[in-house]
């Protein structure tokens, strides 16, 4: 296959685009797609202050690389989960990136330790909090990233949720019609209420293209998927329209942004009635919901935003906190119950 700017030998085939490209013209690509979806959505000025949410996995290194690239002064924030060997693995991966990509350019890291900080790992919690893992992660990531984009005075949190990602996310949605998520599902959400503004510039590309902008870049990460996750719906979900998109390739990207296009608008109604725990449109990705509906105030005990007395997150700390680690194999998915 032929490079379809230069004709040179490809690398990569989009067939939602039908285009092949060279190295050099892919990831010229990938810039410019980020490049389009923050002007687009007018997600960052020149000049701000980002805080890259960095897991050690392909898309959240790539965008941390691609923004760097760009010209943003971007730092990065890992949260070490304390799920077992995955985690040492992620955190590795992540300090080797900034130390050869993002420092040499003026990005630095914040690392938060769950265990350090709040004696809990998510095993732990999900297990003594009786809650699914992916449950008592997505509470855990929501809190700590909007805490150290607040605390540090940052423009803008930015998460690497891909165009895979989003279309998981929006047939989940639509399936059990969350319509409170489905009116905050959009890559750009402007601070309010106390949380900060969150984008996301990756949505216009695929998780394979981040996989290869990856490998061209040179830029190792976690490969494995998290021991926690398996059974978990956004899984199933993306495995759903991963069928369709061979079928008819463009199909996730048209479902998404015709939704963008379309309809968002028309739950945003549904959207400002529920004002607690904002969390860009997005259950945690087993379904499940953390907070209830009604006015915003302050939590008792760290002050974020929040419809309770206490949050979510302090509420899960003071069940969990004191408790010996729970090893990650000793915690399960809730086994699904038989319908009658």
């Amino acid at each position: 296959m032929k490079c379809k700017v230069c004709s040179g030998p490809g690398v990569i085939d989009i067939r939602r685009h039908n285009a092949n490209f060279c190295s050099e013209h892919f990831l010229r690509y990938c810039r410019q797609q980020v490049e389009k979806v923050i002007h687009e959505f007018r997600m960052a000025s020149p000049g701000e202050r980002l805080l890259v949410a960095v897991s050690g996995g392909k898309d959240s290194l790539a965008l941390w690389d691609l923004l760097l690239e760009l010209g943003y002064e971007a730092d990065g924030l890992y949260v070490g989960l304390g799920i077992g060997d995955y985690s040492v693995e992620s955190a590795r991966q992540v300090k080797a990136f900034t130390d050869r990509f993002a420092a040499p350019r003026g990005g630095s890291l914040i690392e938060v330790d769950l265990r350090e900080t709040y004696d809990i790992d998510v095993p732990t919690a999900a297990k003594v909090g009786k809650r699914v893992p992916c449950s008592a992660c997505g509470l855990s990531k929501r809190h700590l990233f909007d805490k150290a984009a607040i605390d540090g005075g940052y423009d803008a949190l930015v998460t690497g949720h891909n165009l895979d990602d989003e279309a998981a996310v929006l047939y989940g949605n639509v399936m059990r019609w969350q319509t409170a998520y489905l009116g905050r599902q959009r890559p750009h959400l402007p601070a309010e209420n106390g949380f900060p503004r969150k984008i996301k510039p990756l949505v216009r590309l695929s998780e394979r293209e981040m996989a290869a902008y990856c490998v061209l870049r040179g830029i190792d990460y976690q490969i494995d998927e998290c021991p926690m996750a398996v059974g978990n719906k956004h899984l199933q979900y993306k495995a759903a329209l991963n069928m369709a998109e061979e079928d008819t390739p463009g199909m996730k990207q048209a479902f998404y942004f015709g939704f963008l296009r379309e309809a968002v608008d028309r739950f945003a109604p549904d959207a400002a009635a529920r004002e607690g725990g904002q969390s860009n449109g997005e259950p945690g990705s087993d379904g499940s919901t953390n907070d209830a509906e009604g006015s915003l105030g302050l939590c008792q005990r760290c002050g974020s935003p929040t419809n309770n007395e206490v949050c979510s997150f302090c509420t899960l700390v003071e069940r969990t906190s004191g408790h010996d680690p729970v090893p990650v194999e000793l915690v399960r998915r809730p086994a699904k119950r038989r319908q009658r």
